[in-house]
């Protein structure tokens, strides 16, 4: 190792130690400070009169250093005061009226509160942190057959790499040599290992298991899916939810109020009520405690960081709190078909051939044929054969694409024709096999037909397969009470088979991209709130016309910029889930609010009644906040 590469080596560890200690800064200065009132109190109980004063102070500075630098730093920048000034003056006051302990309580308690609301933030964080770890800082670039180790930031596109087993795969890019299995949780969730071999995709951060594979790099690194991963959940944890805006608002013009009312408390009692001026201002400063609304500020923002964190952590990436908050209140939603409800690609469902022909024979014939064509369709037919016999495919003597219609080639002076009905005769197609084809067409299928010399042999149905999750995630979603419906260009027959088998409540076919914008305003008109569903480029419009749009992970890069929502696992089952997180996370903000509303008018009522002393008003005004914290805490597991 190179006296570079040591010197970094040993100083690592500082470094990691030195954020660790950042990190638990409030924490460890709270602790401080409660030390510190301890010995205060010891102090002042032993005659100590002056010593325990300086501990009490040396508390307020440690305890209260980063929640009043924070404070008056915000107080500057928007012109408002805050709670944090709030809870300076009320500790200020106390010990202004000899209440050293009380207020050194208060600022005690108030940092616990501070640091553990920094401890929800480094935890809804911590998945992104986790994330940007797995991110390689290098790459094994293969340049004139030599490996060169070059920074990820200088991969450009067209680059070939070599990824060795066990190393992480720098950049999104596609395997042009080698095959191997590889851990793709960090993007989609899933603890399965994945098969890759040519051609297929491979995505940043994923980890390689066994076999080396060459790549050809096909995006920058600063585009990578992984990327995108990082910034969707660092935009959402930025992004407030119209519930926190809405309390940070409130809390201005509240503590305005507040403060008019705590001056009024000073003077008002004493000639009202013929209170002495010690007893007015002592309760004019509990009041200045009990009344701040810190509990109440804290009641959303936690609570949506964790249900963001939470989110991330099984696949669903939520652009922001408005998104999140949304989801609860969907009423019904619109799925696209292609890729979304089904898999997007054909797949041979059944293969009929005429009697006393070898259907291994005939379907040998018609995959060496479709080999030489690119179509979906063709393809499939070849993976179908690949896999169900043992016989290579063999090239045909003679090909004719004819566009449109099918292929005409020769095999051994047999003349064969592959395609569509009217192609090889549609009388003879309709009445091959009893008429088998209709039943098939009747169930969304496609159909190939084969001719030879003149006569139908056989024909093969393909169809795009649901996905074997859809059936049970569309059943999760009725039972919740939401409308789900289909939009596709497909025909009628394919629509309605498709929506049948997905148990969706409805279905509209022949839909142009246009037209399903024009669907969803209609479905919001009737239901107000709408979801849509969708990967493509097509269904970009109309997932940026839904009130939420949610997009299936392997979609398109304009559709996973325009959705509201990311399904990384390309698991449907996942909404049902992010509709019942919006729902607990909405219900615990409720609980939050009422609770610290609550707490807080009892605090006051106490207060004017004159049963409340600072201590408790300390106690329960603080409690309050901290147990709304922990609250909001429970949404980082998962229900």
């Amino acid at each position: 190792m190179s006296t570079e590469a040591l010197v970094k080596n040993q100083a690592q560890p500082k470094e990691s130690l030195i954020e660790k200690w950042k990190v638990h800064a409030e924490l460890i200065a709270a602790l401080l400070s409660g030390v510190l009132i301890a010995t205060g109190w010891i102090l002042d109980k032993n005659d100590a009169g002056t010593p325990s004063i300086v501990a009490f102070i040396l508390a307020f500075v440690i305890g209260g250093f980063a929640k009043a630098k924070e404070g008056i730093e915000e107080t500057i920048e928007n012109k408002e005061l805050n709670v944090e000034m709030l809870m300076i003056f009320a500790a200020i006051g106390s010990a202004i009226i000899g209440y050293w302990t009380e207020g050194a309580i208060l600022i005690f308690i108030f940092a616990v509160s501070g640091a553990l609301e920094t401890y929800t933030m480094n935890r809804s964080h911590k998945e992104i942190s986790s994330l940007m770890e797995l991110q390689p800082e290098e790459a094994l670039r293969i340049s004139d057959g030599m490996e060169e180790l070059v920074p990820v930031s200088q991969l450009k596109v067209g680059d070939l790499i070599l990824v060795k087993p066990g190393e992480r795969v720098p950049s999104d890019g596609k395997i042009t040599k080698g095959q191997s299995t590889l851990d793709e949780a960090t993007i989609t969730g899933e603890s399965v290992p994945v098969s890759k071999g040519m051609q297929d995709e491979v995505f940043a951060g994923t980890v390689n298991l066994n076999g080396s594979i060459t790549v050809e790099i096909t995006k920058p690194s600063h585009e990578t899916l992984f990327q995108k991963i990082i910034e969707l959940v660092q935009s959402a944890q930025s992004e407030k939810s119209p519930s926190q805006l809405f309390i940070e608002r409130f809390e201005g013009t509240y503590v305005k109020v507040v403060l008019a009312v705590v001056v009024l408390m000073m003077f008002l009692p004493h000639f009202l009520l013929g209170w002495s001026w010690t007893e007015t201002f002592y309760r004019a400063m509990i009041l200045l405690v009990v009344a701040s609304p810190c509990a109440l500020v804290a009641s959303i923002m936690p609570a949506t960081l964790s249900a963001i964190s939470n989110g991330a952590k099984h696949g669903i990436l939520f652009k922001g709190g408005v998104h999140l908050e949304n989801l609860s209140h969907i009423q019904a939603i619109a799925f696209d078909k292609t890729g979304t409800l089904t898999k997007g690609r054909p797949e041979v469902t059944e293969v009929i051939v005429k009697d006393g022909l070898s259907k291994e024979a005939v379907l040998l014939s018609i995959a060496s044929i479709e080999s030489h064509s690119n179509h979906p369709l063709a393809q499939a037919i070849v993976n179908y054969t690949k896999a169900t016999l043992e016989q290579p495919i063999f090239s045909p003597d003679s090909l004719e694409d004819v566009a449109g219609w099918g292929v005409k080639a020769t095999i051994n002076q047999d003349n064969w024709k592959i395609g569509k009905a009217d192609f090889v005769g549609k009388e003879a197609a309709q009445d091959f096999a009893n008429g088998a084809a209709l039943a098939l067409a009747e169930e969304g299928k496609t159909i190939v037909y084969a001719e030879k010399n003149g006569e139908v042999v056989g024909l093969i149905a393909l169809k795009d397969v649901v996905r074997q999750v859809t059936k049970q995630a569309i059943d999760d979603l009725r039972q919740l009470g939401i409308y789900t419906l289909m939009l596709t260009g497909d025909s009628e027959k394919t629509a309605k088979a498709i929506a049948g088998e997905s148990h969706l409540n409805d279905y509209i076919a022949e839909c142009l991209p246009e037209q399903k914008v024009d669907e969803l305003k209609k479905l919001k008109s009737r239901f107000q709130t709408v979801a849509m569903v969708g990967d493509g480029i097509n269904d970009a419009p109309a997932l940026a016309t839904a009130s939420v749009g949610i997009a299936m992970g392997e979609g398109t890069d304009v559709a996973l910029e325009t959705a509201d929502v990311v399904l990384m696992k390309n698991d449907l089952s996942r909404i049902a889930e992010a509709i019942r997180l919006s729902q607990r996370m909405n219900r615990i903000i409720k609980q939050n609010v009422i609770f610290s509303i609550t707490v807080i008018m009892f605090l006051i009522a106490s207060n004017f009644l004159q049963f409340l002393d600072l201590p408790y008003g300390v106690i329960g005004h603080e409690g309050s906040t901290i147990l709304v914290i922990l609250n909001s805490l429970r949404l980082l597991k998962s229900s």
